[in-house]
């Protein structure tokens, strides 16, 4: 409902590229569909995933739309394990030099975001647009 009447302000101008997902283990997608609803108001282009994703599909992801941030939603602290994996994978592939990792959910917090070495983290879907922008110089 929200998204068309965003629309309906105009276009803006895009100011960047992201993919986002919930991680593999995780099919929780609200707080993601919030998210990419804001973000995409913003001004970012936002390559949606979708949930449950395998970080080799975020590697896939990365190589083919070449965005600036990756997003990965995760609700369920049994998918932190994810996470991690996903952003050791994007170090493998030498990919997580190009972009920034910004966590979010419930559950995440300060103490995660640095055990599994994402740039930023959040619980609320503004302060992660905000963030966003700050990474592309946009704020």
């Amino acid at each position: 409902m929200l998204k068309p009447r965003l629309k309906e302000k105009g276009e803006r101008k895009e100011i960047g590229t992201m993919v986002i997902g919930t991680v593999e283990g995780d099919v929780h997608d609200l707080g993601k569909n919030i998210a990419k609803v804001l973000l995409e108001a913003a001004g970012f282009r936002v390559y949606d995933l979708g949930v449950d994703v395998p970080p080799d599909e975020f590697v896939r992801a990365v190589k083919q739309y070449n965005p600036g941030i990756v997003g990965m939603s995760c609700l369920l602290t049994s998918a932190w394990k994810s996470i991690e994996r996903t952003i050791r994978r994007l170090k493998e592939e030498g990919l997580k030099d190009r972009v920034k990792v910004i966590i979010g959910g419930a559950m995440i917090n300060e103490r995660v975001a640095k055990m599994v070495g994402a740039d930023a983290w959040t619980n609320d879907a503004k302060k992660g647009v905000d963030i966003c922008k700050r990474f592309v110089g946009a704020d």
